[in-house]
């Protein structure tokens, strides 16, 4: 297939551009700064943008069989208190991530494209393993992990999977 990667610098990004590299697709990483990129291949076009100018992208994304995004939220020092069961302080700080996630998939939802939203836990950095759960339209019970690598194997995975089209997927171990 031929590709396109948002935030391919990114922890999830670079690990789509690496696994559909080895899968044997052509990718187009698209970046603000290549300095930051550390993958490379014969199949990649590293395609430098700023994505505040839609203009600017398009050349990026025509003519793709699907463009994935590993656009997200930076890391930040508080993810552990989740693991501490401080929940209501954790959705205080994180309450305008959540507002933007859920404008960005109303947003979609009136869009004519189609489209597949994942929705990963609390990320790892961790090798792909291949294991995780995954629940069309809600979320795995009880999953609080998953690692960024897993999160870009089921991303690659949905791109030829119909059932997702149209949907949010969660995901977790």
């Amino acid at each position: 297939m031929k590709l396109t990667v948002f935030g391919a610098t990114g922890g999830i990004g670079q690990e789509v551009v690496r696994q559909a590299l080895d899968a044997g697709h052509q990718v187009t990483a698209v970046v603000r700064d290549p300095a930051r990129l550390s993958v490379t291949g014969e199949r990649l076009e590293v395609f430098r943008a700023d994505l505040s100018d839609p203009a600017a992208v398009r050349p990026a994304v025509a003519g793709r069989d699907a463009v994935l995004s590993g656009l997200g939220a930076r890391r930040r020092a508080d993810a552990g208190l989740l693991d501490r069961g401080v929940r209501g302080v954790v959705s205080a700080v994180l309450k305008d991530i959540y507002a933007d996630l859920r404008a960005m998939e109303a947003e979609l939802a009136r869009s004519a494209t189609d489209w597949t939203v994942a929705r990963p836990p609390r990320l790892q950095d961790k090798p792909v393993s291949g294991r995780y759960r995954t629940v069309v339209g809600g979320f795995p019970s009880k999953g609080r992990l998953m690692g960024r690598a897993d999160v870009a194997h089921a991303m690659l995975a949905m791109t030829g999977d119909a059932g997702t089209v149209k949907q949010g997927v969660g995901m977790a171990y």
